[in-house]
């Protein structure tokens, strides 16, 4: 498939910023999008297209489904030049629907991916029709002791980790020191880096420029961006909608794929 073409109900690859993009695009043709739109779907902190495989099952005979995954994380994207921040990643966005000529959509980001969306529509880097946020980061100021637990925790254990015998279990002891921060920094690997740098940034200023209709959709129960980040955001971003699961996590989008999906329709 040459590079400029968009395929439909498969995997394919583009280069975007002269990273070899990983993506997915399905449902409605080029030739029938008047008769719908598109919804521009951005996964999580480490995850990949597959996480919408659910959701997008019971939208893609009504929408066009565009998935795309980042650079560096655990799909078939390539790792970015450099620690990127949550800018680069919005650039890197917007390169893609360029690259592959989305004219008019709707942006939906779950986790990382809507912190993506958020600072993307709040700087004027992306322009979706709407904005749909599912357990959206980026509110960091009320972490600002766990965010610097993060960072000294892993200056403190990597200097651990050269002192022997400490060193002969590096990864059990990393393991299990991320573990009672609840954090994503072991998953990310090479990129953990790029994730502290990532969850010191707070975009409430971004969220508060945001002037198109948004819906947030979140879990009651959600231990890793918690029910008041939603109600802030829901503060902040004039007019939007916040719908909430009870007894759900993280992930609403994949536990509640069917109701998520009928929000969605009913809010586009």
């Amino acid at each position: 498939m040459a590079e400029s073409e968009v395929g439909y109900d498969r995997q394919v690859k583009v280069i975007v910023q002269n990273i070899a993009t990983e993506y997915t695009d399905e449902g409605l043709s080029a030739s029938r999008q008047g008769e719908g739109m598109t919804l521009l779907m951005l996964p999580g902190w480490m995850n990949t297209i597959r996480d919408f495989d659910a959701l997008a099952s019971r939208l893609v005979s009504t929408y066009r489904i565009v998935r795309l995954d980042f650079p560096g994380f655990k799909g078939g994207t390539e790792a970015p030049p450099s620690d990127w921040g949550v800018k680069e990643y919005a650039a890197f966005v917007r390169a893609f629907i360029e690259k592959i000529g989305l004219t008019s959509y709707v942006l939906i980001g779950h986790s990382f991916g809507g912190r993506v969306a958020i600072r993307g529509v709040g700087e004027g880097t992306l322009h979706p029709s709407r904005l749909i946020l599912i357990a959206s980061a980026g509110i960091a100021k009320h972490r600002t002791f766990r965010n610097r637990a993060f960072t000294v925790l892993a200056k403190v254990a990597k200097i651990l980790m050269l002192v022997p015998p400490l060193s002969l279990w590096r990864a059990q002891l990393r393991k299990k020191l991320y573990k009672k921060l609840g954090s994503d920094y072991l998953a990310a690997g090479a990129l953990s880096n790029m994730y502290l740098k990532v969850i010191r940034e707070d975009l409430q200023e971004y969220a508060r420029k945001i002037s198109i209709p948004t819906l947030l959709i979140w879990g009651s129960d959600d231990d890793m961006v918690p029910l008041s980040d939603g109600m802030l955001f829901n503060s902040l971003i004039k007019g939007s909608q916040l719908e909430v699961f009870p007894g759900v996590g993280h992930s609403p989008h994949v536990d509640c794929a069917e109701e998520v999906a009928k929000l969605i329709e009913q809010f586009v």
